[in-house]
């Protein structure tokens, strides 16, 4: 191919830590350090974050397994912070600008991505993957995205 022609824009699609691309999983097991404390994945921080009683975030940071810990997250038996629709999309970016800064592997398998286009490809969520008929919001992505610019830097 010439130079200054347009290529296609490449797409890099993850979803499960087990597949290509894991690693970029929220679910990969990758801990991070956040607001004083060791959380064993980003989900872990992500998903205590929506709570203000330390009691229900302790539960979340020593749940057995990344499930177990996403899963009392989306339980509604406590009350979520009343904010969280507007603080959500912040504490995910701080958490894998955190998870990509710790590991250095991790920052050049990601930088290794180029200008490709980073998708979640999860078929059960429309607002942080491209959903099952791929045309969500794919926020996690458009975060690694973000996160992957600013790393170049």
């Amino acid at each position: 191919m010439k130079k200054g022609k347009a290529m296609k824009q490449k797409k890099i699609y993850f979803y499960m830590a087990r597949e290509k691309y894991g690693e970029f999983s929220n679910f990969a097991p990758y801990g991070i350090e956040m607001d004083g404390r060791w959380w064993k994945t980003p989900e872990y921080y992500f998903q205590a974050q929506k709570f203000t009683g330390e009691a229900h975030k302790e539960k979340i940071a020593n749940a057995v397994d990344t499930k177990t810990a996403f899963n009392l997250g989306r339980s509604r038996e406590i009350p979520i912070r009343e904010d969280w629709e507007e603080v959500k999309d912040k504490v995910m970016y701080r958490a894998i600008l955190k998870k990509f800064k710790t590991y250095p592997k991790l920052k050049a398998l990601l930088l290794s991505t180029g200008d490709a286009e980073i998708i979640e490809n999860s078929p059960l969520d429309n607002y942080w993957a491209c959903g099952k008929d791929g045309k969500g919001k794919n926020m996690l992505g458009q975060i690694f995205m973000r996160v992957r610019g600013e790393l170049k830097i």
